[in-house]
């Protein structure tokens, strides 16, 4: 079963992602967090409990305290994380906002709403 991180400070994305994947039955540990200190706490933990890496991080662009962005900088920036799969996701569809997602280091950019199924298909 694949393991997937989500960070965005939109209670409504969170709870979204959360129902789609309840209500359609998707086999997927989803863990969704609300900041970015929370979601790389929780990371930590993961690996720390022996848990393999997540498949795939997606972090929301546009967060108050700490950008989406910064999170893939952070993990980009630890050995430990260097070659997890980090993705960004927002409602734009900028084409300045996806560059500067790649160019942070993510593996790709994702526009709102996500669309799980076609996510895990593509892991």
């Amino acid at each position: 079963m694949p393991t997937l991180f989500y960070v965005d400070d939109s209670r409504d994305d969170l709870f979204y992602l959360d129902y789609i994947s309840r209500k359609r039955q998707i086999d997927v540990d989803l863990f969704c967090f609300s900041t970015v200190e929370t979601a790389f706490d929780a990371l930590e933990r993961h690996l720390a409990d022996g848990k393999s890496m997540p498949d795939l991080l997606i972090a929301d662009l546009y967060m108050p305290l700490d950008s989406g962005i910064g999170l893939i900088n952070r993990l980009r920036g630890d050995g430990r994380f260097k070659m997890m799969r980090l993705a960004i996701c927002s409602g734009s569809d900028a084409d300045e906002d996806r560059a500067r997602a790649l160019e942070a280091g993510a593996d790709f950019y994702l526009e709102k709403p996500l669309d799980l199924v076609t996510i895990l298909l593509n892991l």
